[in-house]
């Protein structure tokens, strides 16, 4: 009879238990599930950021490398200045068909005849139109090189380099393909004498734009991209600081600045080609600045980034410590001074992390470029930024739609150098905060 009734006494406790361990059971089997998704999260963006880099590199990678053709090169008199007037008309030297000396050259090499049209027709398609541009400097240059010969490494045509990087079918029929059988046989003929091999391509660092592919480079859209970035910083950051500073330190808690707080976290989700029309309508049409302009630009981009700047530089200022504040009003510090001597200092490192975000956001826009008319074709480099000039990534778009299939390596490598700056400015901005970050 006892053990009936301490059994009776202990059946509640021990279905408590039971559920108990249940509910624990319960609490573990969903982290494990937890944790499993956020895994299978991760590795499904891993996996995809892994497809985006091998399909940009491994189209890229060979814009890094270009085809060159290295022979001695005859600077004739005869073609360049056949009346002998470079003394009293310098510019004579500038006109001069330097195509012609550079086809010669390369013929003189393979054994084609001057007299065979059709032979030194295929030469001339063997190197890039750009040579013209490379010989008239070297002779520019130093006028002394005429009526010598040099060995000169010149640019191979587009064609002729994507056949050599393997990018051109060459077992299809003649006929279907831009590179004949007898240029194939000239190709092996220069790569035997190691008259032909491929070299660091620095002209797409240097160059500007171009319709010939292996002569197209992104100098200009660098030279453009920092007058942009240049301007962006100067404007953004001290008026992104001030409105910061005086928004979360001095400014009245009323419903104003609620519905400017409101209207600054709205412009941060704005899309950008609405700063474009912006530029277009007051800074262009109203103001009339110049079209294709970095200055353009960089107002533009400076409108699109003073949100961001202003968000990031609020966030850092609530993060100081109130301790700090009370301790400068309590020895006597002014408002001014206590925000300018201790709090300033110690949010700079979100500030300056919330900044390079911010110039790195704007780095890689292109919509609002386009609008204000930074898609122009532009082969000089810009000397201020009131010249016409282009952008890394309006660059970018440019290429992507050519004709040319060797303007898809230029694209790929024009991204990698793309994210190579954004690369860096993020990196810059994990430094800069591990270097001036302070544990509380």
């Amino acid at each position: 009879m006892t053990d009936i009734v301490t059994s009776g006494i202990n059946a509640p406790a021990a279905t408590k238990k039971v559920r108990r361990d249940i509910g624990i059971k319960r609490r573990y089997a969903a982290e494990r599930r937890f944790r499993t998704y956020g895994l299978a999260a991760i590795s499904f963006g891993l996996l995809f950021l892994a497809l985006l880099l091998w399909s940009v590199v491994g189209k890229g990678y060979t814009a890094f490398q270009q085809t060159m053709i290295t022979v001695p090169v005859e600077f004739s008199e005869k073609v360049i200045d056949p009346d002998n007037v470079r003394a009293q008309n310098p510019g004579k030297l500038m006109t001069a068909n330097y195509p012609v000396i550079a086809r010669n050259a390369v013929a003189k090499v393979l054994g084609v005849s001057p007299d065979n049209r059709d032979g030194l027709k295929a030469v001339n398609a063997l190197i890039s139109d750009s040579v013209r541009t490379q010989l008239r400097d070297i002779v520019v240059s130093d006028p002394s090189v005429i009526g010598t010969t040099r060995n000169v490494s010149l640019l191979a045509a587009g064609d002729i380099d994507s056949a050599v990087k393997g990018q051109v079918d060459l077992s299809v029929n003649e006929a279907n393909r831009r590179v004949s059988d007898q240029q194939l046989g000239w190709m092996k003929q220069l790569t035997d004498s190691g008259q032909m091999a491929k070299q660091f391509n620095t002209g797409i660092f240097f160059n500007g734009a171009s319709s010939r592919p292996e002569a197209a480079g992104v100098g200009v859209a660098l030279i453009g991209s920092f007058y942009m970035m240049l301007i962006v910083l100067v404007l953004s950051l001290p008026i992104g600081v001030a409105a910061s500073i005086y928004l979360e330190e001095f400014a009245p808690k009323n419903r104003l600045t609620d519905l400017i707080e409101v209207n600054i976290n709205n412009l941060a989700a704005v899309p950008s080609i609405v700063y474009g029309l912006l530029g277009l309508s007051v800074f262009i049409n109203f103001m009339g600045f110049p079209r294709s302009a970095s200055l353009v630009g960089g107002l533009v981009l400076t409108l699109m980034t003073l949100p961001t700047i202003i968000i990031a530089t609020r966030a850092a200022l609530k993060a100081v410590p109130p301790s700090i504040r009370a301790a400068a009003l309590g020895l006597g510090a002014s408002k001014m001074q206590t925000i300018f001597h201790h709090v300033l200092p110690l949010a700079m490192p979100g500030i300056l992390t919330g900044t390079i975000i911010g110039l790195a956001h704007a780095l890689g826009e292109t919509a609002p470029l386009l609008l204000i008319g930074m898609v122009a074709f532009v082969a000089n480099y810009p000397t201020t930024p009131m010249d016409p000039s282009t952008a890394l990534p309006v660059q970018i778009y440019m290429w992507a739609n050519e004709a040319e299939r060797a303007f898809v390596e230029r694209t790929s490598g024009a991204i990698i150098i793309l994210l190579m700056f954004l690369i860096v400015m993020n990196v810059g901005a994990i430094l800069l905060r591990r270097r001036f970050e302070r544990r509380w």
